[in-house]
């Protein structure tokens, strides 16, 4: 029942590309070829594994460059560089939870053969970022150009990515409860919030299959970003032949795979592998800082960073390290919002986490501090030499076996394989400490908190195929809760188990029912309780029997629905005021305490938490059961009051997607918002925050089935498209069969695929018309910042697209002497053409922070008809320069002067330029003095064909550079 795949190996079906392989079977390190398939999806082939991932980075630099740039920029704590003052609390997390250093730490403990692997992917993203950021506009809104990725990047991707992932700031929260309402309502709010569950996946044995053959299927849920998370992709040499899901940024296939052996997806296991540290720092007469730890007070590492910040001052952080890890919380001047300088006396001015033991207050000796320890930092392993062994998996066995050795972060693990294999595992790293660890902020200096070193907790595993040949993974308490704290309810996996054991003919077609499941098993508590409301008037009558007579599915077209949103968001409000609560709400709410830096503000939000948690909060007993009932009849009469003024609407008009965009749409694209069925605890679990909004930022970040009869009937779908690019055939394609839960088909024969060049603008499979490249956007022969005045890059000219805006410079009044005053537009593009196609001649645009502010132009003397006016000398260089109007935000002193600096700097930077020679109008007065005053000595008048001209020139000598 089972078919191979050696019709889809490389070498099968047509060749295409510009990148074909040579004839001679031998191929060069950069050979490799192109395909897309209708969807714009790409499909690489290679010759070798390097040269199949310098392609995979090729190939995402071209369709993500602006995604990739965006991530490069949030691991190095630079994105308020471009983005402002709202990207400074990152910037600042970053930079003290030190996630570069750890990157660069991880890298260097890579295999060799792994480097190498990286670094093949690295190089293929460096040659394709140009190209690629010239078709993304967001680059030219910003003024910026894509910078340079190094070796270790995507490790620091991936871990920007997933730091949080494991809810470590969650511990901030239980502190905070703890403290506010007592030591044993720590767990009240333990469930899964919105930053970590959602994910559903499973494995059906052939026995339930209409084709005998496994089937492996889910979605992943995660913060919906635009461009998406993931990147459906196929990698292809004479080794492997994989499909899958990859991230951007990332080589390789790390979570969603199909190698047509094996197929494989994960879940987030919920476990919990990250500590925070209550540390009492304090400052050294030396500047420098002091930790206590179990053996006393000794010396943390200590430096300082600058973050730059558009359009304000730059900001100054402190990143400290200890014996635990990096201090992300807090400091020795108290930590005030994360930073030095806190409350009065130099005390924090919130609770900065309790803990075993702890003193109400910071002692004498040292204000706290909260430090982060988490595996990467201690073993300097990230698990990517597991990534290419994924790749050459062939079985069930093989991906166990490479599995074994994953780090970050913990998954649940699903595989099958062509042989009848299954696999049923957690993967990862979590460290072996006190069970007190996991649930609060522990104190450094008491050694019974520290980790065993060299140990990791025993990873769970159970029988793949799990009862009657169903095997589900949702987050929920399952397989890895011997490792984690909170999961999600049980009623997603449920559910799931509920739908599969209905039938045995299951098909790639018929899962979709699976995915886009919407029934709400969690409303069960609320609505029992409504139908005991007692003392209800008519309308609210009214509204409880409507609601009992609803199926409980979040249907996008229901109007019950949202009548049910509405009860509960009045419900979670009536909560959050009784009390029994105030400890954590209103004026109390940990989310006002200035004693957190506000990153970590979502997960110490009182309402949302108890959003999340209202199940919970609707069956223990924190409320007596009256005042739940009064409660809840007062929410059916105030909501069905409402209703009566305004009837409710159908849920998908409502419940919206929101996506995350590190640049948004300065209008919202409807098409990229539609409205879904769906809530947090459905298979379908487009996650809003119930209380706070019914928008929903989580959701199925990809959808996906595995096909172990036939790799080419499996499906997959992403939120938007194959392309991040705006404008692109592909940019949101997929958006419509995404929100009513249809599939891309996988394509695997060569033959039914587009070959392509490997520049986009000649790829048929693109429809997007060639763009000219933005100068921001072009490789700078030169850049320089200077002091007071910003930085100076120069570019090419391009003839075509700067056409326009050289012939307004040099048509202006002020530019008469530059002889182009009666030019039209073609006769100046005409003349830039032509300089663009001499060996000898150079037009560059001058860009100051971005902007166009000159024209600067180099020639070799005798080769210009001025060599034919004087003696010309061995090391002279030509040029000339227009400088654009200074005016407005523009005008600086100086300015002039300023471009002056790096043009020289730029002439000088050559050894065999001895001599800068200039010919201004002789009658050009002012440029010739501006000339002298910088250091060049004039020289004789010439006569020109179109002017007299004064010769000057400016020797290394006159500025000591001999």
């Amino acid at each position: 029942m089972i078919t191979g795949v050696d019709s889809e190996r490389p070498g099968a079906g047509r060749r295409g590309g510009s990148e074909a392989f040579p004839d001679d079977g031998e191929a060069s390190r950069d050979a490799f070829e192109v395909f897309r398939d209708d969807w714009g999806i790409p499909h690489l082939r290679a010759a070798d594994a390097l040269a199949l991932a310098r392609a995979q980075g090729y190939v995402t630099a071209l369709d993500r460059a602006w995604q990739l740039e965006t991530e490069r920029h949030r691991l190095l704590g630079t994105s308020a560089s471009w983005l402002g003052a709202e990207a400074v609390d990152w910037d600042r997390f970053v930079r003290r939870a030190r996630l570069a250093d750890t990157a660069r730490r991880c890298f260097g403990r890579l295999a060799p053969e792994t480097a190498a692997w990286v670094g093949a992917y690295v190089d293929g993203v460096n040659d394709g970022l140009a190209e690629g950021a010239s078709r993304a506009p967001e680059f030219a809104a910003v003024g910026r150009a894509p910078g340079r990725w190094e070796p270790w990047t995507p490790l620091g991707v991936w871990l920007s990515t997933h730091i949080l992932f494991a809810g470590f700031p969650t511990k901030l929260w239980r502190e905070e409860v703890a403290h506010r309402l007592g030591e044993d309502r720590m767990t009240l709010f333990a469930t899964d919030g919105p930053g970590t569950a959602g994910s559903n996946g499973w494995l059906l044995s052939g026995e339930r299959t209409a084709s005998g053959a496994p089937l492996l299927a889910g979605d992943p849920h995660r913060f919906i970003e635009a461009p998406g998370v993931y990147q459906q992709i196929r990698l292809a040499c004479p080794e492997f032949d994989v499909v899958g899901l990859a991230v951007p940024g990332i080589p390789g296939i790390a979570h969603f795979g199909h190698t047509g052996g094996v197929a494989w997806a994960i879940t987030n296991a919920m476990a919990d592998y990250q500590d925070l540290y209550r540390e009492r720092l304090r400052r050294t007469p030396d500047g420098g800082v002091e930790a206590l730890g179990p053996d006393g007070w000794y010396r943390a590492h200590a430096h300082t960073e600058t973050v730059e910040v558009a359009g304000a001052d730059p900001e100054t952080v402190e990143v400290i390290e200890t014996d635990r890890g990096p201090v992300i919380i807090g400091g020795p001047g108290g930590g005030l919002g994360g930073e030095p300088g806190g409350g009065p006396g130099g005390e924090p001015s919130g609770h900065l986490g309790g803990g075993p033991d702890a003193d109400a207050d910071a002692s004498a000796e040292g204000p706290r501090a909260i430090s982060l320890r988490h595996p990467p930092r201690v073993t300097g392993e990230l698990g990517f030499d597991v990534l290419p062994a994924l790749l050459r998996a062939r079985t069930v066995a093989d991906l166990d076996t490479a599995l074994d050795r994953w780090v970050e972060p913990v998954n649940v693990v699903l595989a099958a394989d062509t042989a009848g294999g299954a696999l049923h595992r957690v993967a990862g790293h979590v460290p072996v400490r006190p069970d007190v660890n996991r649930l609060r902020v522990v104190p450094a200096e008491d050694p019974a908190y520290a980790w065993r070193e060299g140990e990791a907790a025993p990873l769970p595993r159970t029988e793949a195929a799990g009862p009657g040949g169903i095997a589900v993974m949702a987050n929920e308490r399952g397989l890895a809760a011997p490792l984690g704290v909170e999961f999600a309810p049980p009623h997603r996996a449920r559910r799931i188990r509920e739908l599969l054991g209905a039938r045995t003919d299951w098909s790639p077609a018929t899962l979709a029912a699976v995915h886009t499941d919407t029934r709400l098993a969690s409303s069960r508590p609320l609505l029992s309780l409504l139908v005991r409301a007692p003392g209800l008037g008519p309308a609210a009558i009214g509204l409880r029997d409507r609601l009992l007579r609803w199926d409980r599915h979040m249907e996008a077209d229901s109007t019950d629905a949202t009548l049910y949103a509405r009860l509960r968001t009045d419900v979670v409000h009536r909560l959050a005021g009784h009390p029994a609560l105030k400890g954590v709400t209103g004026a109390d709410d940990p989310w006002r305490s200035a004693a957190y830096p506000a990153l970590f503000r979502p997960w110490l939000a009182a309402v949302p938490r108890i959003g999340y948690a209202l199940e919970t909060l609707l069956t223990v007993g924190l409320l007596p059961y009256e005042d739940r009932l009064a409660m809840v009849a007062a929410s059916a009469e105030a909501v069905a009051a409402a209703a009566e003024g305004t009837p409710p609407g159908p849920w998908g008009e409502l419940h919206r997607l929101s996506p995350w965009q590190a640049l948004p749409d300065p209008v919202p694209d409807a098409e990229a918002r539609p409205g879904l069925a769906g809530d947090h605890d459905c298979v379908l679990s487009t996650s809003g925050v119930p209380g706070v909004t019914d928008l929903f930022a989580r959701g199925p970040a990809a959808r996906y089935v595995w096909d172990l009869a036939r790799r080419e009937d499996s499906g997959w779908v992403v939120p938007f498209g194959a392309s991040g690019v705006p404008g692109s055939a592909h940019h949101r394609d997929q958006t419509p069969l995404w929100a009513r839960g249809a599939l891309v088909p996988v394509v695997t024969d060569w033959d039914l695929l587009h070959p392509t060049t490997r520049h986009l603008e000649e790829n048929p499979a693109m429809t997007a018309a060639p763009e000219p490249v933005a100068p921001a956007l072009r490789p700078a022969v030169h850049e320089q910042k200077i002091e007071g005045f910003g930085t100076v890059r120069l570019v090419p000219v391009d003839p075509s697209a700067d056409a326009d805006l050289l012939h307004g410079w040099v048509t202006e009044e002020r530019a008469r002497f530059w002889g182009m005053a009666d030019h039209t537009r073609e006769q100046v593009r005409e003349i830039y053409e032509f300089v663009d196609s001499l060996a000898t001649h150079h037009a560059y645009l001058a860009l100051r922070d971005g902007v166009p502010a000159a024209l600067f132009q180099t020639y070799e003397p005798d080769a210009d008809p001025v060599g034919e006016c004087y003696d010309v000398q061995t090391g002279d260089f030509g040029v000339h320069l227009l400088i654009a109007p200074a005016e407005g935000e523009g005008a600086v002193k100086g300015y002039t002067d300023a471009l002056l600096t790096a043009f020289i700097a730029h002439v000088f930077s050559d050894p065999a330029h001895l001599r800068v020679v200039v010919e201004p109008d002789a009658r050009n007065e002012k440029a010739i003095a501006r000339m002298v005053r910088i250091g060049f000595e004039l020289g004789p008048e010439i006569r020109k064909p179109e002017k007299t001209a004064r010769l000057a020139f400016l020797t290394r000598a006159a500025l000591g550079l001999a």
